[in-house]
């Protein structure tokens, strides 16, 4: 199941596919930086390039803008796509940290930003796929 953003058109709010694409930039480059997102890191390959459009095509689409992913990839079965990779806890937690640290730095809007950062912990939950206790992303990871 793909969790889509229920409040409004995050693709309109945000302002379109630039905002978007600074967003999926900021992300990759909190990626590399960050020694603490290390194993989600080690998890892509060497040039991000290629993996950052995709994203950008994804969110597109799933903030309510074009489909742009659809279009040219059918449907993105993020689980399904992901299930190579070993997803738990701390990988979660790692790409949320960058998730979050990026929106915080660029969105301006902070129910925005919360807005977003809420559905990416739903969609960062339904990626595990390892065998671990049930525990959720919480505000207690976040601060």
């Amino acid at each position: 199941m793909l969790h889509k953003i229920a409040v409004g058109n995050h693709y309109q709010r945000i302002g379109g596919e630039i905002p978007i694409r600074h967003l999926v930039r900021r992300f990759y480059e909190l990626m590399d930086e960050l020694p603490e997102a290390y194993g989600i890191r080690k998890m892509h390959g060497a040039d991000l390039a290629g993996v950052g459009e995709k994203f950008v095509k994804f969110l597109s689409g799933w903030m309510g803008g074009p489909q742009l992913y659809i279009e040219q990839y059918g449907h993105p079965m993020l689980r399904f796509r992901h299930l190579p990779f070993s997803i738990g806890r701390d990988e979660r937690d790692q790409w949320l940290m960058c998730m979050d640290m990026a929106l915080t730095e660029v969105i301006q809007d902070s129910v925005l930003c919360r807005e977003l950062s809420d559905a990416f912990v739903k969609v960062a939950n339904h990626m595990r796929n390892r065998a671990e206790d049930s525990s959720v992303y919480t505000e207690a990871v976040r601060a």
